[in-house]
């Protein structure tokens, strides 16, 4: 089963390693002792970029290893930035498991305002008794204060907020719920706030993910009341609401109730109070009094309509009123001697006990206020005494033991009848309390010591209770777990950490990636002196139309991020526009009389075209022969200007030589027929690494020879003139090292301006990429004059993947969208190795990361110079020699990776042959194979 797990990890498919992750925890549970195995498989995983497996991987770890943070912590910003992108139940995992995570390793962002709340006056207002004192004392208030140093959130905390927010959109409750809590757990104060309003949608759900939501708006709104106070109608109680739902939001009304709004709150209590649900009832009573109790204006209006409930038909009612209102008198006993003597009145009527005992005990507690009522309700108790339930007589006790202290003339012969009625009771509590109290307050006539202290003991004045919700200690469990809903600890439950005194090092989590540099002048001028094609026929990945509306490039962009886990889906779009650019290049495969042609008019049309614009080859919207050599001159005739990663083509009456060499490349003019042998001395690097691999100590000239001399794809439209208001943008992929990073493919961009104003400001906006992918901008050209062209470099890292880099072309006055996909053969660079290193690394590379292919040349590709040119133009890869005539092998590395890419073709004299390409990144082997067969077939 271990095996499986490692094999199926290590698939090129991210379902299958989806379903390796899924497997973890279920192998875990059988076999503990695999652990350690398992974690390294799961260290694995994490590393994956896929968004399929991120959310499997992360609940492995969870079930697994919840501990190994140190996990975490080269992937956290990876996750981050996947998070939109994962499934609905990874987003609800991953978020937990992130939640736990930046509570050990970020500050909290509330660490300054918990010291303004805890002294209010000192640190923020000021009180009129500090200023009284005069300066010295405001000094001792300042240095009272504990010295903290100021707060600054750490980026990747304010990551995490920032890439969830969007998430309290999702049309799942439980990932509204996870970023809900890991606000209110994470987010500074003035941050919390946006999560209320995304809760409060929640309530139009069912019933069931109402009572969850209202559970946890309960206790955000003990803290953070103001957060819910514009929503204070939402928590209207339906009449259609179940009762738990009710009760909940009762809660939550209670909680919002502030002297502002407490009359519109009174109104839906009263409105409430005549529901045929009677549990409802009884908690609007306790709410009332919870009101009555946190806000002192209101406290006699609610005393006063609980006391008119005192005469409502239901005696449930009645006995929840009077329990309430036992709590409020105790506030201002002295206040309310009526309500006592009422409240005397109602023992003959209510049977509920616990009102009976509540009743009791205020008479008890404050008979000095009703001197002649308090008697004689002890005498109807002792009467009916048999008959109380067991809390009735303890409070029947409790009144007989108080009367006798304060009025024993009147109750001395009652309070002995009651005490010799418990002393033979059926329950042991009475017994013993009235053994207890006989022996307090009936001097013996040894006189106990505590006989003389009675009076202190039983009429001493008692604090008034607090009335507080049920959820006031809830927010120690994180929020949204089975714990918190239960306000007990689960099974399997994490504490949610507390903050940390002091940062952790967040070095921790940065990722080595090459910082970049800045070429000297001096590398600019070699960068300038190489020469690269920028017209040869080829592929390019498809390009995204300049014009379109930024709503619908988000569109596409989500939809794309949701296939990203699977590469493969990629590769069949890009052959589709491969095989339209295949078409396009294939007419100009013809006879040899036509090349020859074709190659007159373009000579003749060189030496009279210079002088044009390269604007013209836009307007007529033509790729005629001419226009592509008038480039190449251009381009021929720039390479001893001084550096500059951009370079201008103004307008020229003169026309440039034009290099054989070059346009013996230009595939569309030329058929491969008719195509010259070229010498050794001829041939023209793609780069200087590649010249350098090249070098030998023999005499041969077949070295040199073998690495790849053609340029990759032409140019490829980025910008329709139209589209761009007369800007008109290709690029080129030039095949040539980027200065500062060998890990970016070298983009060549020229820009071309047709209209009648000078355009300025051209740079690059912000850029919408994938995650791993990265971009070096081309530095601002300040203004391109009208019929100017300009050539500029940018750097694009791919992260050998064909996934579409998706940027802005700005000006000082519109935003283009555009976007650049490369081929699967512009992700690497030519190696030359020796036959035997090629098949010992060949050997290396088997199984899975061997990808083989059967095909038929046509006619037309048998010769070795044909096959060549087609594998070195669809894929940046150098020759190696090889013994047999009948085979070719190339040999590349993937730019990022630095993963060999080796090709083998063997064609046989009938046209059968066999491609075998071996790589360990399977991806792009596959995509390769595709590619490359395209090209020999057509």
């Amino acid at each position: 089963m271990m095996l499986a797990i490692k094999e199926a990890a290590s698939d090129m498919s991210p379902y299958v390693r989806k379903t390796a992750a899924h497997a973890i925890p279920k192998l875990y549970s059988l076999d503990s002792d695999q652990k350690d195995q398992l974690i390294e498989v799961i260290e694995k995983l994490l590393a994956d970029k896929t968004t399929l497996v991120a959310g499997s991987v992360v609940m492995a770890f969870e079930e697994v290893c919840p501990e190994r943070i140190d996990l975490i912590h080269k992937n956290y910003r990876k996750l981050c930035n996947l998070l939109i992108d994962v499934e609905e139940w990874g987003q609800v995992v991953i978020i937990s498991m992130l939640t736990r995570y930046a509570r050990t390793q970020f500050l909290s962002p509330t660490q300054n305002e918990s010291l303004l709340e805890e002294n209010p006056e000192k640190a923020f207002y000021g009180s009129e008794d500090d200023e009284a004192k005069g300066p010295g004392s405001e000094e001792a208030a300042t240095t009272a204060l504990p010295a903290r140093k100021p707060y600054v959130m750490d980026p990747d905390h304010r990551l995490l907020l920032r890439n969830t927010k969007p998430l309290l959109q999702s049309r799942s409750a439980a990932v509204v719920m996870a970023v809900a809590q890991l606000y209110f757990h994470l987010a500074p104060k003035a941050e919390v706030g946006v999560i209320a309003k995304a809760l409060v949608r929640l309530l139009r759900s069912h019933s069931e993910v109402q009572y969850v939501v209202l559970q946890n708006v309960a206790t955000m709104s003990i803290k953070r009341r103001g957060m819910f106070e514009p929503y204070l109608k939402s928590f209207y109680i339906r009449s259609t609401d179940p009762t738990q739902i009710k009760i909940l939001k009762l809660e939550v009304l209670t909680n919002l109730a502030n002297e502002t709004n407490i009359p519109t709150v009174l109104r839906e209590f009263q409105t409430y109070i005549r529901s045929m649900d009677k549990d409802f009832v009884a908690a609007t009573i306790q709410a009332i009094g919870r009101c009555a109790t946190n806000i002192g204006r209101v406290r006699d209006t609610c005393l006063n309509g609980l006391v008119q409930l005192l005469s409502n038909r239901d005696e449930l009612v009645v006995a929840e009123s009077v329990v309430v209102i036992k709590k409020l008198l105790q506030m201002q006993p002295a206040q309310h001697g009526e309500i006592i003597k009422h409240l005397a009145k109602l023992t003959d009527n209510i049977q509920v006990p616990m009102a009976r005992a509540s009743i009791l005990w205020l008479i008890g507690e404050y008979c000095e206020h009703v001197p002649k009522i308090a008697p004689d309700v002890l005498r109807k108790m002792a009467k009916s005494f048999t008959a109380e339930e067991d809390i009735v007589k303890l409070q029947v006790i409790n009144l007989a033991a108080k009367l006798y202290l304060t009025n024993s003339k009147q109750t001395k012969l009652l309070t002995q009848y009651v005490l010799s009625l418990a002393k033979y009771d059926q329950n042991y509590d009475i017994r013993d309390r009235a053994r207890f109290t006989r022996q307090l307050i009936v001097p013996s006539e040894q006189g106990g010591a505590l006989s003389r202290h009675a009076k202190k003991l039983f009429l001493a004045p008692k604090p008034a209770p607090v009335l507080e919700s049920s959820f006031k200690d809830r927010d120690h469990f994180q929020l949204g777990s089975l714990s918190h809903l239960l306000n007990a600890k689960a099974t399997g439950y994490q504490e949610l950490p507390d903050w940390p005194e002091e940062a952790p090092d967040p070095s921790v989590r940065n990722v080595e990636v090459p910082e970049w540099t800045k070429c000297s002048n001096r590398e600019k001028r070699k960068e300038k002196e190489k020469p690269f094609y920028s017209d040869s026929e080829g592929e390019s990945g498809p390009t995204e139309s300049a014009d379109s509306d930024p709503g619908s490039e988000s569109t596409s962009d989500s939809k794309s991020s949701d296939q990203s886990g699977s590469e493969e889906s990629s590769s069949e779009s890009e052959s589709e526009d491969q095989e339209e650019e295949k078409g396009r290049s294939s007419e100009s495969e013809q006879s040899e009389e036509e090349g020859g042609k074709r190659k007159m008019k373009k000579r003749k049309k060189v030496a009279k075209g210079q002088g044009d614009s390269s604007s013209s080859d836009e307007g007529s919207g033509s790729s005629s022969s001419s226009s592509e050599s008038e480039r190449t001159s251009e381009t021929e005739g720039e390479q001893v200007e001084p550096a500059s990663w951009r370079k201008k083509t103004l307008p020229s009456g003169k026309s440039a030589p034009v290099a054989k060499e070059i346009s013996l490349l230009d595939l569309e003019d030329f058929t491969p027929p008719s195509v010259q042998p070229v010498s050794p001395s001829t041939i023209v690097s793609t780069s200087l690494a590649t010249d350098l691999e090249g070098l030998t100590l023999t005499d041969s000239p077949l070295v040199p020879s073998l690495l790849s001399p053609a340029s990759g794809v032409g140019r490829q439209e980025l910008l329709h003139r139209a589209a761009g208001e007369g800007l008109a943008v290709d690029y080129t992929f030039s095949r040539q090292p980027f200065p500062g990073d060998a890990h970016m493919v070298s983009v060549h961009i020229h820009f071309s301006n047709s209209s009648d104003t000078p355009i300025k400001g051209l740079h690059v906006g912000t850029p919408k990429l994938p995650a791993g992918i990265s971009i070096q901008e081309f530095p601002e050209i300040e203004s391109l004059a009208p019929g100017e062209s300009v050539t500029a470099v940018m750097g694009i890292n791919f992260c050998d993947s064909t996934q579409a880099a998706n940027f802005q072309l700005c000006t000082q006055t519109r935003q283009f969208y555009v976007s650049i996909q490369p081929p699967v053969g512009e992700l690497m660079a030519p190696v030359f190795m020796s036959e035997n290193e090629f098949k010992k690394e060949q050997g290396k590379l088997t199984g899975m990361s061997e990808v083989t292919e059967k095909l038929t040349l046509p006619d037309t590709c048998r010769s070795d110079h044909i096959v060549v040119q087609k594998v070195t133009t669809i894929a940046n890869l150098g020759r190696v020699p090889c013994g047999a005539s009948d085979e070719y092998r190339f040999a590349g590395r993937t730019l990022t990776s630095g993963s060999l890419v080796l090709l083998t073709l063997d064609a046989r004299p009938t046209g059968a042959a066999q491609l075998t390409i071996n790589s360990e990144k399977m991806v792009i082997g596959t995509m390769l194979v595709k590619d490359v067969v395209q090209a020999l077939t057509q």
